[in-house]
């Protein structure tokens, strides 16, 4: 039997929050933004296809959970244990310096 999985997220109307995206190393992740004032975390994926990626906001993101994702030896795998559950809104993607 086929998997099937859930209609991908729509993007979030207006504007996206003022959040800088540093680049980072990693297979899967590109850039990771946070802003502290909001506990916002930005986060956008690597594309194979070129288009910039999604940006995706995690609201109520502690400073502490921020610091251990920067820190993983595995951003990716990081991601979807700790964060990928989180709520989220999700805006069009945009370049990123690589």
């Amino acid at each position: 039997m086929a998997k099937t999985f859930p209609a991908p997220a729509g993007f979030t109307p207006g504007p996206r929050p003022d959040i800088a995206l540093t680049p980072v190393t990693s297979n899967q992740v590109k850039a990771i933004g946070y802003n502290p004032a909001t506990k916002t975390l930005a986060v956008t994926f690597k594309n194979r296809t070129g288009a910039p990626a999604p940006i995706y906001h995690y609201p109520d993101v502690l400073p502490e959970l921020h610091a251990q994702f920067l820190a993983a030896e595995s951003m990716g795998r990081f991601h979807g244990e700790h964060i990928k559950h989180l709520p989220f809104v999700k805006f069009p993607g945009e370049a990123v310096a690589a």
